[in-house]
């Protein structure tokens, strides 16, 4: 029992530092930008700022508490979370043909899609407002604000290639003292001021809203602001497990989080002037150097985190059919889920510096963030209602009741967000908008390129029955042909037939199938049916978040008196022709072809031994 106190105790802390960055750094922002920021800036007086407190309030209590602590994180898939997870989940309780299945992918991968502007934003909006801390101690340090942020940002990138591991034992620890710093300093402010307390009352709330129509609806684009990260509790579920999160949210996170949030409405109770930067004038002026760098180290954990999770979306996409292969790294020997992906890496690095050029500062940037994180967290709820009406069979009264409030307040998120595009929301509407149609069009191409291939097959059970000792010569050694369709003849035995006019004496017909699980049990990893001729017909199964290692399986599993030296894995290469009149317009057509010219090789992703592989071209019109 002491045990298993001491190891939740541990992942609880653990998780502090990977989970809790984003959500746990945004008083940093959130109130600055709703008083300050954008077209329509809150007017600060007591009753908006009581009206805004609560409406922080009750929004981490419905947000968080509710939907994501309470219901979501129970629509696990087999252990793992995030919205790729759950897309997986929800289409496996939906029929494979109809349009509800279809408006379900949209939706998954469109948010699937946002979640890479969260990350693009969050390095540059966290650690350009810890910095912004130089400007509250002397003005002096104003024009080094930017160049300081970048030096830290480029660092943060390029030490990305190095993984998390080594840094990882840190980020908890330094995560607890900054939530007991941020809570502590709350206490002080409310101390100052404790009728900031009345802002507890939901009637504040209601009245903000009621008496200020049209700017308390566009607030809620600023409010959104103090949920940044929630999605993360859900995508890191699998990594640390429901409990340790749940007890570090309750345990700490959620009591600093709200005494920040009011103590900072105390500070603006007694003195509006604050508003310039009141997260750091809510701590005294000799302690304003130490909370500089605690804030710095506790955005670049937050920024670490949401770094590290689109490293992980990718690997899923990539499994899951939504994205080409790229170039994946492991960081630790020890930890099967810390990668690390090149071009997502360095792609998001030129994101980030951009919009810190571009908006210069993190006022700028907050009018732009709601947008990633409502549209994700919309496509969530979307999700989840499949879950819970088709797997779980909650009936219209228990489930529809639930997912209608849960609705109503994503909607009213992402509808105030939408009134910001013209001051920056564009921006991750278009990273997303981007994102969505590349990963549709990679997903829609390669169907169309697997029914084109499987048109132009021959049936393998027939080619099999119809060799004869005199149709080719047989070689010694073992061939493995890595097809998409296993019940057909893949292009390149047909090419070493017709050209070299042999065949090796064992043939295995192979292809690789991604579950809609994360992890595959060992025992169905693999399917192996004997053919006439010595021929093989052989289906490997991976989850989406395992690493696929064809030679591992193979040479362990299928039973067979393989021998390494004597076997050689056969791939085609096609060379892909567009044509019009396609199921695809022909731009998509060219653009699905040069994403797959540009595609990561399939030797390093099925870790096939690059000294046994040979390669053979075959041209597919499209």
């Amino acid at each position: 029992m002491k045990n298993s106190h001491s190891s939740l105790a541990t992942l609880s802390l653990a998780a502090l530092g990977v989970v809790y960055g984003d959500i746990g750094t945004s008083p940093l922002y959130t109130l600055n930008t709703i008083f300050t920021a954008g077209v329509h800036p809150v007017p600060l007086n007591p009753q908006n700022l009581l009206g805004i407190l609560s409406l922080i309030f009750w929004s981490l209590l419905v947000v968080v508490c509710i939907k994501y602590v309470t219901f979501i994180m129970r629509a696990d898939n087999h252990g793992e979370g995030g919205i790729m997870a759950l897309l997986a989940l929800a289409l496996s309780r939906t029929p494979e043909n109809g349009q509800y299945r279809h408006a379900l992918l949209l939706m998954g991968i469109f948010g699937a899609a946002l979640f890479y502007g969260d990350g693009a934003i969050t390095p540059a909006i966290s650690v350009l407002s810890a910095v912004e801390g130089l400007q509250v101690a002397s003005p002096l340090f104003k024009s080094f604000v930017i160049p300081i942020t970048l030096v830290i940002v480029f660092f943060l990138f390029v030490f990305q290639r190095k993984g998390t591991a080594r840094v990882g034992a840190m980020f908890g620890p330094v995560m607890l003292v900054w939530f007991f710093i941020i809570g502590l300093l709350g206490i002080l402010g409310i101390r100052q001021n404790p009728q900031i307390l009345a802002a507890l009352n939901p009637l504040h709330a209601l009245h903000f809203m009621l008496d200020n129509r049209t700017i308390g609806f566009l607030a809620l684009g600023g409010v959104v602001l103090s949920l940044t990260g929630a999605e993360a509790l859900y995508a890191d579920m699998g990594h640390f497990g429901r409990k340790p999160i749940t007890l570090a949210w309750y345990g700490l996170v959620l009591p600093a989080l709200l005494l920040n949030y009011f103590g900072q409405g105390a500070l603006l109770l007694t003195n509006p002037k604050a508003i310039d930067n009141p997260f750091y004038l809510l701590a005294p002026a000799w302690a304003l150097y130490p909370m500089i760098l605690v804030s710095t180290a506790a955005t670049v954990i937050a920024s670490q985190s949401v770094i590290s999770g689109a490293f992980s979306m990718t690997a899923q996409a990539i499994k899951l059919g939504y994205s080409p292969r790229m170039e994946t790294l492991h960081t630790s020997e020890m930890e099967q889920g810390q990668i690390y992906v090149p071009g997502i890496n360095w792609t998001l690095m030129v994101a980030v510096v951009a919009l810190i050029l571009g908006f210069k500062s993190s006022a700028n940037l907050a009018t732009a963030y709601g947008l990633a994180v409502s549209g994700t967290m919309l496509m969530t709820t979307v999700l989840a209602n499949t879950v819970f009406r088709r797997l779980w069979h909650w009936g219209l009264l228990r489930g529809g009741m639930l997912i209608a409030g849960l609705m109503t307040v994503d909607v009213s998120f992402f509808s105030a967000n939408l009134a910001k595009i013209s001051d920056g929301g564009w921006l991750p509407l278009t990273l997303g908008l981007g994102l969505f149609i590349l990963m549709t069009t990679w997903k829609r191409g390669r169907v169309l390129l697997a029914q084109r291939m499987r048109k132009e097959s021959i049936g393998l059970d027939a080619f099999v029955n119809g060799l004869t000792s005199t149709s080719c010569a047989r070689v010694p050694g073992t061939a493995v042909f890595l097809t998409a369709n296993p019940e057909g003849v893949p292009h390149a035995l047909l090419h070493t037939m017709n050209h070299m006019k042999t065949l090796h004496e064992r043939i295995i017909i192979l292809a690789v199938r991604t579950q809609d699980i994360p992890r595959v049990p060992d025992e169905q990893r693999m399917t192996l049916e004997a053919l006439p001729n010595n021929f093989y017909r052989a289906t490997v199964h991976f989850g989406f978040m395992e690493e696929p290692h064809i030679p591992g399986v193979l040479f362990q599993q299928s039973h067979l008196p393989l021998q390494e030296m004597d076997t050689v894995f056969i791939l085609s290469r096609e060379s892909l022709i567009p044509q019009v009149g396609s199921e695809m317009p022909l731009w998509r057509e060219k653009l699905f072809i040069a994403m797959f010219r540009n595609a990561g090789s399939a030797i390093p992703y099925f870790k096939l031994p690059p000294n046994k592989v040979v390669e053979i071209g075959a041209q597919v019109l499209l």
